[in-house]
């Protein structure tokens, strides 16, 4: 059956209204503190460049990914293969799809660099660490044993340690990969904003829990249980966010770091489970939902270990990351969450732009 373009209004950029206005106030109050206090506003580096390139050229590849192969594999190879990519571009990305899309990522972007902004003034805000009351707590939930060196205990510290590191390190990589591909593959394009809105919203509560209850982390204020750990990947993050630290309590006018150190809650937790979350609601692959599930719980376990989080920082981020869901439903109104976000046909994935029928016909599929 012929493909068809369906209606433009599915992309409005109307989807993203509430997020989109979320975010900027959020970035004018961020612009207001560094006034008032007198600090200077950052836009922190990636390891892959600035957020600012770095995220724009990974939509650009998935978009490249969602186009070029699905042409290639759908008609033979020909002189003029380049024609009809750039047909089949202009078919599935026309201007509405692609100001949705931009809005996405930007209201995505400005939520996250005023969110590091915001953690990196908090020390000079709030100067006072409630690190102790949050040591309290832990014993009290353990029984007076520390949870690091009970998981330590547990899951020893050889191999395990450098598994738990990987899986904490690619946190790093997976947030702006999921957000490129919610933009871009999503079926229904309600449902990649579901996603990005809330993990906006996640920096946002994020950023204020971390003056709800400013504290370091059992890894800065208790690190004799950590000692034992060999060294991984983690222990150079660790050491490199001590020494921003340092660099920017100085004179943060001396320094392009951030300040990047706060334990209440995890936003590791909060984002991963907020993906495996909407994952689940929405009915992605049975297989897909279980890794997001593993991932969370795995995400959980590496927070605690190595020590940067109290075990109420995880249980927070859970909460946090499921009222952040919420919230984002509630801006964006998925219209069809039981739908599949990255669709079950492989590379003939029907995209937010194709149908296989008219529009009747397929909401009746």
């Amino acid at each position: 059956m012929k493909l068809q373009a369906l209606p433009p209004r599915r992309f409005s950029h109307g989807l993203f209204h509430i997020p989109f206005a979320v975010a900027v106030s959020f970035t004018v109050l961020t612009a207001l503190t560094a006034l008032v206090y007198g600090l200077p506003l950052r836009d922190p580096d990636g390891f892959l460049g600035p957020s600012y390139v770095r995220l724009p050229l990974i939509l650009m590849a998935m978009i490249f990914v969602d186009v070029v192969p699905r042409t290639l594999l759908e008609r033979p190879p020909m002189r003029n293969a380049h024609h009809l990519v750039a047909a089949e571009f202009r078919r599935r990305w026309p201007v509405e799809r692609l100001v949705t899309t931009s809005v996405g990522l930007l209201t995505f972007y400005l939520a996250y660099v005023s969110y590091r902004n915001m953690k990196s003034f908090l020390p000079f805000v709030r100067d006072r660490v409630v690190d102790p009351l949050l040591q309290e707590s832990d014993r009290w939930l353990t029984g007076g044993v520390h949870p690091g060196d009970a998981l330590q205990q547990i899951l020893g510290t050889g191999v395990s340690a450098h598994v738990l590191s990987a899986v904490y390190l690619s946190y790093l990589i997976f947030v702006p990969l999921s957000v490129a591909a919610a933009l871009v593959w999503s079926r229904q394009l309600s449902q990649g904003a579901w996603y990005v809105s809330a993990l906006a919203f996640n920096w946002i509560l994020g950023a204020a829990s971390y003056y709800v209850l400013p504290s370091l982390g059992p890894i800065f204020v208790e690190p004799a249980h950590f000692t034992d750990l060999p060294d991984t990947a983690v222990t150079n993050l660790g050491e490199s966010l001590y020494r921003n630290r340092v660099r920017v309590l100085s004179d943060p006018y001396a320094t392009e770091s951030v300040h990047g150190i706060a334990a209440f809650v995890s936003l590791h937790v909060s984002v991963t489970f907020t993906a495996a979350l909407v994952a689940h609601l929405i009915r992605l692959p049975v297989v897909l939902r279980a890794m997001l599930w593993i991932y969370v719980l795995l995400t959980a376990l590496a927070t605690v270990y190595f020590g940067w989080h109290y075990l109420v920082d995880v249980v927070a981020g859970v909460a946090l990351g499921a009222f952040a869901t919420w919230l984002a439903a509630r801006a964006t109104q998925p219209t069809n969450r039981r739908s599949t976000l990255l669709g079950d046909e492989g590379l003939r994935i029907r995209g937010p732009l194709v149908s296989r029928g008219t529009p009747a016909q397929e909401r009746a599929t």
